[in-house]
């Protein structure tokens, strides 16, 4: 796996006076020994019919937008090469937002994206946006997800994985998982921990078959958590994994992620995304979706080795919407 170089920070607001999620990206860039790109798409649409309004022409507002916002990303990166940081900052008119992120992430030939969850309501305060979805969903480089602000101090890292693919992962995605967290865990003097939750998918295997009554059915079960075991321990052997930095629960993982990332205070867990064929389009597996929203720290998702983009590489510009025609009033 290629080490991480160049850093692409996807920035929300560059009018927002407090930016501790900058703060935080730069300080892991420092300790990853990599460059740092600040980014912001301008994705707002431009109404036609306000020109008039105004007296300021398309071109001039797009000028003004572009120098506006990259005068703040600037501010920010006066700061950080104090510190000793490469910083660069880039400001485009393109939209959406996830998919703008893509496409600069690649023309940068970035190695990792860091972006902030939005924040959501009281009663879930890091409840998921679309545009967070859609990132981790379509982005073939892997993506720091920020769940809060506070910097990494020699964090645990948690690699989930699932030697047995009991649950839909493609076979090279577990190895990428283990390699870039401990690449990660390795950059910020932390800990990598690698779990596996031991939850044996037994779908499909009565439909229409008679033979399988309670009993057989539970010794096949305990039969495939067997087997399932040994799988892990078998992966875990080859990676090198310690066998105090390596955990094996039963439960379903939605659940037992969570639980085991709470009980090491793990700052960061990292999952695969997987393909769901027949969709035309990319999907994060059904279980890191409900895992995100459970999880209490960061998160880094990362695709298979072969994983496809469907982002369109040409930028999309300034998004003009026209006014909408006049109806005829009745008479």
């Amino acid at each position: 796996m290629r080490d991480i170089h160049r850093v692409l920070f996807a920035v929300k607001d560059p009018d927002a006076r407090r930016q501790r999620g900058i703060d935080k990206a730069i300080r892991m860039a420092k300790q990853m020994g990599a460059s740092i790109e600040l980014f912001h798409a301008i994705s707002t649409p431009v109404f036609l019919d306000l020109q008039p309004l105004t007296g300021t022409s398309i071109a001039d507002l797009k000028r003004e937008a572009l120098e506006l916002r990259l005068r703040r990303l600037e501010a920010h990166a006066r700061r950080a090469e104090t510190d000793g940081v490469t910083v660069s900052c880039k400001v485009q008119w393109d939209y959406p937002p996830h998919e703008a992120i893509v496409r600069r992430a690649k023309q940068s030939e970035a190695d990792l994206i860091i972006a902030e969850c939005h924040q959501g309501s009281r009663l879930k305060p890091w409840l998921m946006h679309l545009t967070d979805w859609e990132l981790l969903r379509t982005s073939p480089v892997p993506v720091l997800l920020f769940k809060n602000t506070k910097p990494y101090q020699r964090p645990a890292v948690l690699a989930a994985v699932d030697p047995s693919h009991a649950h839909a992962k493609p076979a090279g995605l577990d190895p990428k998982i283990v390699e870039f967290g401990d690449q990660v865990a390795g950059s910020l003097r932390g800990s990598l921990h690698v779990m596996h939750a031991n939850y044996p998918s037994m779908f499909g295997l009565t439909l229409g078959d008679p033979a399988f009554d309670a009993v057989t059915l539970a010794a096949t079960y305990e039969q495939q958590k067997r087997k399932d075991s040994a799988d892990f321990k078998a992966f875990a052997d080859k990676a090198g994994i310690s066998r105090a930095r390596r955990h094996e629960v039963d439960g379903e993982p939605v659940y037992a992620i969570p639980k085991v990332a709470r009980a090491l205070r793990a700052q960061i867990v990292v999952m695969g995304a997987v393909s769901r064929s027949g969709l035309k389009r990319v999907f994060i597996g059904n279980t890191a979706e409900r895992v995100l929203r459970d999880l209490p720290c960061d998160v880094l998702v990362v695709k298979p080795p072969k994983f496809k983009p469907r982002v369109a590489e040409r930028l999309r510009g300034m998004r003009v919407v026209a006014p909408a025609p006049l109806m005829p009033l009745p008479v």
